[in-house]
């Protein structure tokens, strides 16, 4: 165990009650955020962070305040720690330490690779994205191709939300380059067939470029069997600190020319694209989430249980609710995106913090190409971790009834929905 976890038991495996297990009330214990009466349905906007999380943040500015290469303990400390965060990340995707960045953000990561990316990149060439994206992984590109002269092609997607594979085989062609897409959508929850998009993506020619910040705190990853060439998450999206992870395979990393102050190190492959001094707290806290998780038996172990927690939210929406997306659970994580016709999605959303739900309203998500496909309007997004409860859901679609038949029952604004 790293020097910078915090100890904590393994939580035990007590027989639930009411068809939940028991290991959620202990994982619920180590969250101070998670003691009120507030319900958290708001993971898609990051989740809560247990204790031990902060703790060992706390831990490394107490005990490893400093920088790498100096021939004293606190330095050494660091080395480890960095080591230790790179091992953990690995196992965390599938793949070698040596293969890990680490950077402010998934977004901050995806610009810095795609620049670089972009030193090989000729007038013409063509990067090919989906109408399922969050603009993290589109935003990048389009950038990229006014300054180079590249083109952008959009696959669509089928009005069920699914990526429409068809229409993105067609996109592809000689001067294709990359295929970037999103493993799970951050607005309405679709899982894509990655290894199918990658394999399209190869057989092109080109890389294939995954988004896997939405899939990342729902289910386990392994990016050889998917194919990924470059995969990007965000630890605040499964417990950890705010953090961008980036995976790049390491002989196309060892390829690229990266933008970097001359004196820096440019070994592991990773660290090659790995900007100024590291946030060795946050790689502390990391590594404390990644304990956290493999404790309660890592995504693999978590998943079932959150599907358990969507079939309930499905099972009990109000029937005057329209959800956008997959109807069930299969083929998605449970992200969920619905409104009421008529109804101001933001009055609802107020009502509810009102009422004790944290749950977001708003437009695109930071993804316009599937909101203008899709014509959601305003909507509010519900999205669930490991942590929530059978009961909590139950309150929450009892109040989600409540608040929008009285919404209903207003009369009607000449200026729009109430």
């Amino acid at each position: 165990m790293s020097h910078f976890i915090a100890d904590q038991p393994v939580p035990d495996r007590l027989p639930g009650t009411a068809g939940q297990p028991g290991w959620v009330a202990d994982a619920r214990a180590r969250f101070s955020s998670l003691a009120g009466d507030f319900v958290f349905l708001d993971a898609p906007g990051g989740t809560q962070t247990p204790d031990e999380v902060a703790a060992a943040v706390a831990r490394v500015y107490r005990e490893a305040s400093g920088n790498l290469g100096a021939p004293y303990a606190t330095s050494r400390r660091l080395e480890t720690l960095v080591d230790d965060a790179r091992a953990a990340s690995a196992r965390f995707l599938g793949c070698f330490p040596e293969e890990i960045i680490f950077g402010a953000s998934m977004t901050t990561l995806n610009y810095m690779l795609s620049r670089t990316l972009g030193r090989e990149l000729r007038p013409g060439d063509e990067v090919v994205v989906t109408r399922l994206d969050h603009d993290a992984n589109v935003a990048p590109w389009l950038d990229l191709a006014r300054d180079l002269g590249l083109q952008v092609r959009l696959a669509d997607v089928h009005p069920d939300t699914t990526l429409d594979l068809a229409d993105l085989e067609r996109q592809l062609g000689p001067k294709t380059r990359v295929v970037a897409f999103p493993w799970a959508s951050n607005a309405v929850g679709t899982v894509v067939d990655a290894r199918a998009v990658c394999d399209l993506a190869h057989q092109a020619g080109a890389l294939a470029w995954v988004d896997a910040v939405q899939y990342a705190p729902h289910e386990p990853i392994d990016v050889r069997t998917i194919g990924a060439d470059v995969l990007l998450c965000s630890a605040y999206k499964f417990c950890g600190p705010h953090l961008g992870i980036g995976y790049g395979r390491r002989d196309l990393l060892e390829s690229w020319q990266p933008y970097k102050a001359r004196p820096a190190p440019m070994e592991p492959a990773g660290r090659r694209f790995e900007t100024g001094t590291l946030p060795y707290e946050l790689l502390g806290g990391l590594l404390a989430a990644f304990g956290y998780l493999d404790s309660l038996g890592g995504a693999a172990g978590l998943a079932g249980w959150e599907r358990q927690l969507g079939e309930r939210l499905l099972a009990g929406l109000p029937r005057s609710a329209r959800l956008y997306g997959r109807s069930a659970m299969a083929g998605r994580v449970p992200t969920f995106l619905l409104n009421f016709p008529g109804i101001s999605s933001a009055t609802v959303s107020t009502e509810l913090a009102d009422l004790g739900f944290g749950i977001w309203s708003g437009g695109n998500y930071y993804a316009p190409g599937l909101h203008d496909r899709i014509a959601w309007g305003e909507a509010l997004r519900i999205g669930l971790a490991h942590y929530n409860t059978l009961d909590e859901i139950d309150w929450f679609n009892e109040a989600l009834t409540s608040v929008a038949a009285r919404a209903a029952a207003r009369p009607r604004s000449p200026d729009g929905p109430w």
